[in-house]
C-alpha cells in the first residue's frame, strides 16, 4: 500500500507545521479513497484555522492532539471504492485536507453530488460535507477547476453575505464599509452590491497601500480608503460594516467614529488574524460573527433546498471569469513549498493578484 502525505498545523502556533507520512487506511464498506489532485490556498484557509475550534473546521479531518489539518477546497479522483454507487475514476470537487489523499464515507447520493456520512462529521455544516460529482456537469464549468477552487467558496460567501444584507434591507444602512476589500470575499461582496442598482448603496473599501491599485482596477467600490483614513468616512450616514480582516482595532476605530450610525457590524474573515478578537461594549450595533451556512439554511427553508446555492454558484462563475483577468495562477508542489506559502498567507505576504494552487 502507498503512503499518505499530509501537512499538519500546530493549533497553538499556526506558523509551526510538520509533514506527516503514514500508511493508507483500509477502506470499510461504503467508503471511497480519493487521490487529491490539487487544492487552493487563500486567506480563507487562515480563517478556517482561526475559527477551527469555534466552528469545527479542525474536526473534519482529525489529527493528533495539538495538531490540525487545515481544510481546503480542491479536486480529487476516486482511486478505490467500497461504495456500490461511486465508481473508481469519478472526479470530485469539495472540502479536503492538505494531503495527497483522504477517505470519504458515502452517505446520501444524487446524480451531481453525495454527502459524507462519517460519524464525526454528522453535526458539522452540511455545505462542507457535500462532494460534487463532476461527470455530468457542463463542459464550461469543468474547464474552470482552478477558478472553482480559488474563487467559488469565497464568491459564494460573498453572494450569501449580499443576500444576508438584502434580506435584512441592509439594516437601514445607506453605505457599506468592507474591511480588507482586496480579499476575494471582500471584492466579491463589493461587486454584488454595486451590481444591485436598485439598492443604491455606496460601497467603501478599506485596504493597505500595496493593494489599493489592485482594488481600484477592479472598479467594485465607490471609494477605496487606506487603513488609517477611516475618518474620511461620513459619520452622519447609517453604515453597515463587513469585516473581512478580523482586525479588532479597526472595528473599535470604526465604531467609535460612526457611533450609533453603525447599524450592522459583522466579522467574516481573519486576514489580519493576529489582531483578531470580537470587540464588545462599543457604540452602535453589537459586532457578531457571520456564518454563511446559517443564511443558506434560512434560504433553504424560504426558497427550497439548494436554490440559494445554485444562485450563488452561477454568480460566482460569472465573477470568477472576470476576476481571473486580474489574477495570475501559481502552482506549488510538495509539503515544504505548501508550508512556506501557508506562512506567507499568515504574514499577509501574498498579493491579491496571486492565485495559489497547491498539491502534495
Amino acid at each position: 500500500m502507498a503512503d499518505v502525505s499530509e501537512l499538519w498545523i500546530n493549533r497553538s502556533d499556526y506558523r509551526k507545521t510538520k509533514p506527516v507520512t503514514r500508511p493508507q487506511a483500509t477502506l470499510e464498506d461504503g467508503q471511497v479513497r480519493v487521490a487529491i489532485d490539487k487544492f487552493a490556498i487563500t486567506s480563507n484557509n487562515v480563517s478556517y484555522a482561526i475559527s477551527g475550534d469555534a466552528i469545527g473546521y479542525w474536526r473534519f479531518f482529525p489529527a493528533e492532539e495539538g495538531w490540525g489539518k487545515v481544510t481546503v477546497w480542491g479536486f480529487g479522483d476516486v482511486v478505490e471504492s467500497r461504495s456500490p454507487d461511486i465508481a473508481v475514476g469519478e472526479r470530485l470537487y469539495g472540502f479536503f485536507p492538505m494531503a495527497n489523499e483522504t477517505v470519504l464515507t458515502v452517505g446520501s447520493i444524487k446524480d451531481d453530488y453525495f454527502m459524507d456520512a462519517a460519524r464525526h462529521r454528522a453535526d458539522l455544516a452540511a455545505v462542507y460535507n457535500q462532494y460534487r460529482r463532476l461527470a455530468g456537469e457542463p463542459e464550461a464549468l469543468r474547464t474552470m477547476e482552478d477558478e472553482r477552487s480559488l474563487y467559488f467558496p469565497l464568491f459564494i460567501t460573498s453572494f450569501v453575505l449580499y443576500d444576508y444584507l438584502t434580506d435584512n434591507d441592509y439594516f437601514g444602512a445607506e453605505q457599506v464599509v468592507i474591511g480588507s476589500v482586496s480579499s476575494k470575499t471582500g471584492f466579491g461582496l463589493a461587486q454584488f452590491i454595486k451590481e444591485d442598482g436598485k439598492a443604491g448603496k455606496r460601497v467603501i473599501g478599506l485596504t493597505s497601500a500595496g493593494n489599493k491599485s489592485f482594488v481600484e482596477n477592479l472598479g467594485c467600490c465607490d471609494e477605496v480608503l487606506l487603513y488609517g483614513e477611516e475618518e474620511k468616512i461620513d459619520p452622519s450616514v447609517k453604515t453597515a460594516y463587513v469585516d473581512m480582516s478580523g482586525n479588532r482595532d479597526l472595528t473599535v476605530t470604526l465604531h467609535n467614529h460612526l457611533q450609533e450610525n453603525m447599524v450592522e457590524s459583522c466579522m467574516v474573515g481573519a486576514t489580519h488574524w493576529e489582531s483578531a478578537g470580537r470587540a464588545s461594549g462599543l457604540p452602535g450595533a453589537e459586532p457578531r460573527f457571520f456564518f454563511a451556512p446559517s443564511q443558506i439554511a434560512k434560504r433553504n427553508k424560504d426558497w427550497g433546498p439548494g436554490v440559494l446555492y445554485l444562485k450563488a454558484s452561477e454568480a460566482s462563475a460569472r465573477l470568477a471569469r472576470e476576476a481571473s483577468k486580474e489574477i495570475e495562477i501559481e502552482r506549488v508542489k510538495g509539503a515544504d513549498a505548501v508550508a512556506a506559502i501557508w506562512r506567507d498567507f499568515l504574514d499577509n505576504k501574498v498579493a491579491p493578484s496571486r492565485g495559489i494552487m497547491a498539491s502534495l
